[in-house]
């Protein structure tokens, strides 16, 4: 398995020396992925706590409002890049394998923000809840994503 070239994953010195701010500009824009076409901006990194967020506008469904593959996109990628960074590179990765969510309140301008947490981290399997919020602070969308462990030739 090849590296997306445009990541750069922490090392342990990084991890203890560097603000959840520059770790999130240090992981770059991942060009070429649907992340970086939804627009989606990493705000803040940890192993446990990821936060970044999105524009509704180029992300709407034909109503006008934030499409929900769109939400569920971005939770997944929080999970995959959280997950990511819970494992040594060289020889794992985490892909997601298991992806709910539940849309709670529209949005149809501006950004939404969104909070992953860990909540589970085993040896095979991780499982995030991720929050997305509207401008106001308002939860548009509560997800869930699972992601398996998946062991890879270095």
């Amino acid at each position: 398995m090849t590296l997306h070239p445009d990541i750069q994953i922490p090392t342990p010195e990084e991890f203890a020396r560097l603000s959840p701010e520059e770790l999130a500009g240090r992981m770059g824009k991942l060009s070429g992925t649907l992340g970086q076409r939804l627009g989606i901006e990493l705000l803040s990194v940890t192993r446990e706590r990821l936060t970044a967020r999105m524009p509704v506008e180029g992300n709407r469904q034909p109503t006008g409002r934030l499409h929900g593959g769109a939400s569920l996109a971005l939770a997944e990628e929080l999970a995959s890049l959280g997950s990511f960074l819970n494992v040594d590179p060289r020889t794992q990765f985490g892909v997601g394998v298991d992806l709910n969510g539940t849309h709670v309140r529209g949005v149809s301008e501006g950004w939404v923000m969104a909070e992953a947490l860990l909540v589970y981290r085993g040896r095979t399997v991780m499982v995030w809840t991720v929050e997305l919020k509207d401008e106001k602070g308002r939860t548009t969308t509560l997800a869930r994503c699972t992601c398996n462990v998946v062991t890879h030739r270095a």
